[in-house]
């Protein structure tokens, strides 16, 4: 047993000391990335989060995109995208959204009906509800107060 611990000591010790001093320095110089894209193409919605660089990261996401295939209408179809993110953050986030007409246009393009960036750096908390929805409105969630601009 001593015998077998010995070998495997100097195998470890001569794995680690053929490694570049590059090694060593690129695995400590790696930065922090959390990231989360979610699409849904019968929508035309995508959804992006993303941190970089942090020190602390709690965070909470939940994310839906679902289509709905209407039996009463065979051609309509309800997408949906919901975001919602509660995070609590020390360093770099960037947060987007854009909504897309999923049907194409004659040049084969299809036109963005809504989008949004956002891009924080330091030591933020975020809460925002995303919903992104095609063919339809919101049946029970509405709007109680418009922010300023």
């Amino acid at each position: 047993m001593a015998i077998m611990t010995i070998t495997l000591a100097a195998f470890i010790a001569i794995a680690s000391a053929d490694l570049p001093a590059s090694f060593y320095s690129a695995m400590n110089d790696m930065d922090n990335v959390n990231m989360l894209c979610v699409k849904n193409y019968q929508g035309g919605a995508v959804f992006t989060e993303k941190y970089t660089n942090f020190e602390h990261l709690d965070k909470d996401t939940t994310v839906v995109s679902r289509t709905v295939h209407d039996q009463s209408h065979l051609e309509a179809n309800q997408s949906l995208l919901d975001a919602a993110i509660n995070s609590n953050v020390i360093g770099v986030a960037h947060i987007s959204w854009r909504s897309l007409d999923p049907k194409a246009d004659a040049k084969g393009r299809h036109i963005t009906l809504g989008s949004d960036v956002e891009d924080l750096t330091g030591v933020f908390s975020i809460n925002k509800m995303i919903q992104l929805w095609s063919n339809s409105s919101i049946d029970d969630a509405g709007v109680d107060w418009i922010p300023c601009a």
